[in-house]
């Protein structure tokens, strides 16, 4: 087989109690053939649009000849650099695909001032920038745009040469890319973003950054016969229960990798499985972990451990309670997509769509159209601004974090927002595991903006037991959106304010901090954390 899942206790329960009734149902044999009826009747008109991940690889296979092809051209003409530009599962599928195969991939999935500038700094002259959009008008995404547009022209370079768009057809941005001359690739307008792995969002950029995409899509394709028969040991069906299937239900997936094998498949897997189920009040909240994270020693009972491990002799030697899963890359993609579509049947909700995805964009929306700069700190302690829902902003830092924490919950999780440069501050994801010793609660760490395109659905539409710390740092030096009347800190400040408030709206309690030396501000934090 292809993927491997072995699992004990509570997780295996679930397999040996859900997927006999899987089975009878006739889920897999439905799913891969198109049924829009498993999620039930309010579902169906969305579901029945947003099936077509399931023979992607099959259908992308197509597309291959024309990116190795157009890799070649770029690289005669001294073009060996790749950035992306793109948001969610258009950045996340590429970034592991890259990243498991060694590959470099500039990634800018995000608004932050510095990140932008050191993107379009780096190499600029050997660069070309795939925009990743399914309609284009993801505000992150055209900003970027812009700004690359604006640094060819600056150079010299005509943009035509070097920009190449992924996107649906028919869409605006195809009609206007291919109006101003730019190379276009569609994908397959019946997926949405966060299964779009092995669409053309996924291989396009993975392909021209020098990953052998043909092997990637042939490893899905050989998955499929496994997950598409109605069978016991179908490895989707048996992934699907041990997820989403116990009782009382582990809402909180533990997802650890081994680090080696594939890279970073627990970050696009996070934003999957948290962006399809949490809606309604419900869902799976996954929590990427280190090796040796707290959680995995607490005895969490709302917990599921699930290793992403190298082989399949290492998926027999399970640990007690836990999850194996062994595969290719390829494989994994397309059983993760199947499981969490099948999870979404089980919980009982609709896995296609995110209601509260918009809701942070409308509110960042307002802000932007009203160019309102942000509310009045309502407390400045050391250079470090502090803003929050009732109750929680008092006279310190630490302070104001302990009554933040005193609002968690026994059931609850600890959400750490951090909008700053993901690339130069990579230091502050130690707070995750610093917080998660000190509350003995399961902790996830979001790098703004590009969590709204993911687990930000989670926040406010599943399970209601969230706290949420934002991080920010005082634009020192910001960066111009050309043909925009907003900056790209305006926009970034925009984003977290606007998503600060639907937090709010949805009862959840929020800490903005907003630091002005990010060294001295870590190290408050991390103090903090030891309190």
């Amino acid at each position: 087989m292809t993927f491997i899942i072995t699992a004990s206790g509570a997780a295996q329960e679930a397999i040996e109690r859900v997927v006999p009734q899987l089975v009878v149902d006739g889920v897999a044999g439905r799913l891969v053939s198109g049924d829009a009826t498993l999620w039930g009747e309010a579902a169906e008109a969305e579901a029945s649009v947003r099936l077509g991940w399931v023979d992607a690889a099959a259908s992308s296979a197509g597309l291959v000849d024309d990116i190795e092809a157009l890799r070649k051209q770029l690289r005669q003409r001294g073009v060996d650099r790749i950035a992306l530009a793109g948001m969610g599962g258009s950045s996340l599928a590429p970034e592991v695909i890259t990243r498991t195969a060694g590959v470099h991939l500039t990634v800018l999935d995000s608004t932050e001032p510095g990140q932008v500038r050191r993107a379009l700094r780096d190499g600029l002259a050997r660069t070309a920038l795939v925009v990743s959009s399914k309609s284009g008008s993801t505000l992150e995404t055209d900003s970027q745009r812009r700004a690359f547009e604006q640094a060819y022209r600056d150079a010299g370079i005509d943009p035509v040469e070097r920009i190449i768009v992924v996107t649906d057809p028919g869409s605006p941005l195809d009609q206007d890319a291919r109006r101003a001359g730019y190379r276009v690739f569609n994908a397959d307008p019946n997926v949405g973003g966060r299964y779009s792995a092995l669409t053309a969002f996924g291989i396009v950029p993975s392909g021209l950054a020098g990953v052998d995409v043909r092997s990637l899509l042939d490893e899905a394709i050989a998955a499929l016969p496994e997950i598409s028969e109605d069978a016991d040991d179908n490895p989707g069906l048996r992934l699907a229960a041990a997820i989403a299937g116990t009782r009382p239900l582990r809402d909180k997936l533990a997802i650890v990798a081994d680090g080696t094998h594939i890279v970073g498949l627990g970050d696009w897997a996070e934003q999957l499985i948290a962006e399809s189920t949490g809606k309604d009040g419900v869902g799976i909240l996954p929590v990427v972990l280190e090796k040796d994270a707290p959680e995995l020693s607490a005895g969490l009972a709302d917990v599921q451990v699930v290793r992403l491990v190298g082989s399949a002799r290492e998926a027999q030697h399970v640990e007690p309670g836990e999850i194996e899963v062994a595969g290719t890359l390829g494989a994994q993609l397309l059983v993760w997509e199947f499981a969490t579509a099948v999870a979404g049947r089980l919980l009982g909700i609709n896995p296609f769509d995110q209601p509260d995805v918009e809701s942070a964009k409308v509110a960042a929306r307002g802000l932007l159209d009203a160019l309102e700069p942000p509310a009045a700190a309502e407390h400045v302690d050391a250079g470090i601004e502090l803003r929050g829902t009732a109750g929680v902003v008092h006279d310190s830092v630490e302070a104001s974090v302990d009554a933040l924490l005193a609002q968690l919950t026994g059931e609850g999780y600890l959400a750490i927002h951090a909008y700053l440069d993901r690339i130069g501050q990579p230091r502050f994801e130690r707070l995750r595991a610093a917080f998660a010793a000190r509350t003995g609660r399961p902790v996830t760490f979001g790098w703004g903006p590009r969590f709204l395109h993911s687990t930000g659905q989670y926040h406010k539409g599943g399970t209601p037991n969230g706290v949420f710390l934002q991080l920010l740092g005082q634009p020192h030096e910001d960066l111009e959106i050309p043909g925009r009347p907003f900056t790209f800190g305006q926009l970034l400040q925009a984003q977290a304010s606007g998503d600060a408030s639907v937090l709010a709206e949805h009862g959840r309690p929020v800490l903005t901090l907003t630091l002005d030396d990010l060294d001295e501000g870590l190290d408050r934090l991390l103090a903090a954390a030891r309190r």
